[in-house]
């Protein structure tokens, strides 16, 4: 195949992907986010995340200290009403997490602010919504939270008690993460069951699309592990 025959044959090939991504995207299909083998669509600090195992590896050691929380983000777009489903993994003193909605702070470099489905390896937070650089805990797992401007979260309810709850979570393998997004309601599931419910009616600080990300936290040492990653516009 001549050079400039190849190059027609792999513009045609990007173009049809964009198509069928597109297409996915606007009748409500789950679409992949992640080729199992390269960064491909995402953008990250190399130094703390890479590809191996048909997984993403997000590692904190001691010959790479990290001094602030750093993120593996999407490059496919600004999620505004969305389902996101992937398969984690993490160490036992590990912290990480999904951001969306999230808005990129200038003057650090993959850094995000914004709503977290919450997930660490000792399981006292996974589960919950916890806003990145912003409000803070806005409903701990358990939790059904209303959010009004200039207010602490109202707890209108529970989804179930907290340790009951994390019982639903395996320590130390892989488990399912699933957040709905729809309009101003977030939802965060763990392994098909619900952990937190947040309604955000503050017209000040709520945002209603953006980035999304993995999250690496400032950690001695941890490391945590995504795959299977999808994403279906609502």
């Amino acid at each position: 195949m001549n050079q400039k025959l190849y190059f027609r044959f792999a513009l045609a090939l990007i173009i049809l992907s964009n198509v069928l991504i597109a297409e996915a995207q606007q009748t409500g299909q789950f679409i992949k986010m992640f080729d199992g083998k390269s960064m491909k669509g995402w953008e990250a600090d190399t130094t703390f995340w890479k590809v191996k195992d048909n997984s993403f590896v997000g590692e904190v050691t001691a010959k790479t200290p990290i001094k602030t929380n750093t993120f593996l983000i999407w490059r496919g777009g600004l999620p505004a009403n969305f389902e996101f489903k992937a398969k984690y993994k993490i160490s036992p003193e590990g912290n990480s997490g999904i951001n969306y909605r999230s808005e990129e702070l200038p003057d650090i470099k993959y850094a995000l602010k914004g709503y977290q489905a919450d997930i660490d390896g000792g399981n006292v937070y996974s589960g919950q919504n916890y806003e990145e650089r912003g409000r803070g805990f806005l409903a701990k797992r358990g939790e059904i939270a209303l959010l009004k401007t200039d207010k602490e979260p109202t707890i209108t309810g529970s989804v179930g008690n907290s340790d009951a709850l994390k019982r639903n979570i395996k320590e130390g393998d892989w488990n399912e993460i699933h957040i709905i997004v729809n309009n101003n309601r977030m939802k965060h599931y763990i392994n098909g069951v619900l952990m937190s419910d947040v309604t955000d009616e503050d017209l000040v600080k709520r945002k209603m699309k953006g980035l999304l990300g993995l999250q690496v936290h400032v950690m001695a040492t941890m490391k945590v592990e995504y795959r299977d990653l999808y994403i279906k516009q609502l």
